[in-house]
């Protein structure tokens, strides 16, 4: 069997992340999808409309379309905040 030098082989896919130095860019990104995501469902889940839900957090349209943007990173804690209180939910950030 032929060895090959490939710096990558062993590694796991958050090494290479790190390597090309993405790794925190990917990493919020998959997070605000899954944020997004489970706005989504709530606000389904609470028969809730962007126009209710903004109404709710005393904010505009735009700011939900923001939010349930998966591709949009830049939602604020305050934001989320409101958000979670208007669906009923506590916002909880923990480190791991």
């Amino acid at each position: 069997m032929k060895q090959t030098n490939n710096p990558h082989i062993g590694s796991d896919f958050d090494d290479f992340l790190a390597e090309e130095g993405i790794l925190a860019e990917v990493e919020t990104a998959a997070l605000k999808r899954v944020i997004a995501f489970q706005f989504q469902q709530e606000m389904e889940r609470n028969n809730l409309s962007k126009t209710e839900m903004a109404a709710k957090m005393n904010t505009s349209r735009a700011s939900i379309n923001r939010l349930l943007d998966p591709e949009n990173v830049s939602v604020t804690l305050q934001t989320l905040e409101k958000a979670a209180l208007a669906i009923g939910k506590k916002l909880r950030i923990e480190f791991v």
